[in-house]
């Protein structure tokens, strides 16, 4: 018999005790919600932190790698979780019969309203079980590609090379094909589809290709590149390069190298690459439209070019376009104010530093004076004695004007004192005019330790003697 709502009033905690439904022989109030919502709240506190324990303590200590700490440690917490549940519901009074009853009606409910969610779960447990996935493996697949991060019951987190994370449905790792490569792999092959002209040189267009992977520092000799001829099209002759590499993830950054090679070595051997018919009367009228008015501009002549600037600066002026294109894409322009200070006296700064535009004053300062060394215009460069020593800078460099500076990263210039002799005797020649600059720098040496009592105190001797124990001549 129901309660009469006056009683309920009078008496408030009746309410918490009224059943609402039973479950079996059990009858639920909102007291035995209140406990059960607890103890579930509880036991996913305990299963979370089982799982951390599992994967970054106790199984690091077994020396299980990271795909299967992960994969052991998600097996072992929905376990728990399943078995806990059944635990809290049989120690508050719902007995195995009532268990089936009410598993048994949400298989029913679950197979007509949770379908996406089960099938998700079911595909998990899969993932899980054969290990055909693991965490940390390069994956392929429709939707993007990546490194695994992460196996859930309902999703996989996939760590793309953006940065960014993919949570994936686990059913679209399981319905639909996916390339894999081990969690250790790095070799693989890169593919660069090409089309030629259909009266090209085909040995000639072999040649190069081949040329163009033999330049790539990041393609391998053994297994060797292979240029393959695929078909012949509506337009021209389909041309495919095959080569090895040891760095796969990083395979969209070695195509595009392998194609700007191409182009540029097609281009100077006249191997055309054919447009579509259909494409020519929309692609080059829109180039030529947005080509002449800036090219025309006031905006345009007051830019500098990097590349022109660069190829008219007498230690690069014999680079070729590959080796200009290079050098801009591994260094960066940087800008600066009159005024400005581009780098504090007694910093490190990592890179080689050269003017395209302004003038740069050397400024040594301490308690009692402040002083100009030397001055440096267009076409100078700086930072070659703190990269080669590696010591702070002796003084502070301060813009006079407008200032443009390309800035080189200091292994990029480490490379190229090693490929190019030219670079190397330019860099020695200015380096031997700054007398004063060297004892700054000698004076720095000497401070931390690096610089014997007997040093020579004629600087450009001692320069030269650094500079034959560095470069071995």
């Amino acid at each position: 018999m129901a309660m009469d709502s006056s009683a309920l009033l009078s008496q408030p905690f009746l309410f918490f005790e009224t059943p609402i439904f039973t479950l079996g022989t059990q009858s639920v109030n909102v007291i035995w919600l209140a406990k059960f919502t607890l103890c579930l709240g509880l036991m996913l506190l305990v299963v979370r932190w089982i799982r951390h324990i599992l994967n970054t303590r106790l199984l690091v200590g077994l020396v299980v790698n990271e795909g299967d700490r992960k994969l052991i440690a998600n097996l072992a917490g929905f376990t728990l979780l399943a078995v806990g549940i059944v635990a809290i519901m049989q120690v508050m009074g719902i007995k195995f019969e009532t268990l089936a009853l009410i598993f048994g009606g949400l298989g029913v409910a679950v197979g007509f309203g949770l379908q996406d969610i089960t099938k998700n779960i079911a595909s998990g447990i899969t993932l899980m079980s054969e290990r055909k996935l693991k965490v940390g493996d390069l994956i392929y697949f429709a939707g993007g590609e990546g490194r695994i991060r992460d196996i859930f019951l309902r999703s996989t987190v996939i760590t793309s090379f953006r940065g960014s994370e993919l949570i994936i449905p686990n059913v679209q790792l399981t319905n639909n094909i996916v390339e894999k490569w081990g969690y250790q792999a790095k070799r693989g092959r890169v593919e660069i589809p090409l089309v030629v002209e259909q009266h090209s040189n085909l040995v000639l267009v072999t040649e190069l290709l081949l040329k163009a992977a033999s330049q790539e520092p990041n393609v391998l000799s053994d297994p060797a590149p292979k240029a393959l001829l695929q078909g012949f099209g509506d337009i021209g002759l389909n041309f495919e390069l095959w080569v090895w590499t040891d760095h796969v993830d990083q395979r969209s950054l070695i195509r595009s190298a392998l194609n700007f090679r191409i182009e540029y070595l097609f281009r100077l051997h006249a191997i055309k690459i054919p447009y579509h018919p259909t494409n020519n009367r929309n692609l080059y009228p829109a180039m030529e439209a947005a080509a002449n008015p800036i090219n025309g501009s006031p905006e345009a002549a007051s830019m500098p070019s990097i590349h022109n600037a660069l190829i008219e600066l007498p230690y690069f002026q014999y680079f070729d376009e590959l080796e200009i294109r290079e050098l801009i894409e591994k260094g960066s322009p940087r800008y600066f104010n009159p005024g400005d200070i581009l780098v504090k006296q007694d910093e490190y700064f990592p890179f080689f530093c050269v003017m395209l535009k302004g003038e740069v004053d050397a400024i040594f300062e301490n308690e009692k004076v402040s002083q100009r060394l030397f001055s440096l215009e267009h076409r100078d460069f700086f930072g070659e004695l703190p990269l080669l020593l590696k010591i702070p800078y002796p003084t502070s460099m301060r813009a006079v004007g407008e200032v443009v500076l390309f800035t080189i990263p200091e292994d990029c210039f480490a490379d190229l004192l090693s490929r190019y002799p030219q670079i190397k005797a330019a860099v020695s020649e200015e380096m031997l005019k700054r007398q004063e600059y060297i004892r700054l720098c000698q004076s720095s040496l000497k401070k931390m330790g690096l610089l014997p009592e007997e040093f020579d105190n004629n600087p450009v001797t001692w320069l030269k003697s650094r500079l034959m124990k560095l470069w071995g001549n």
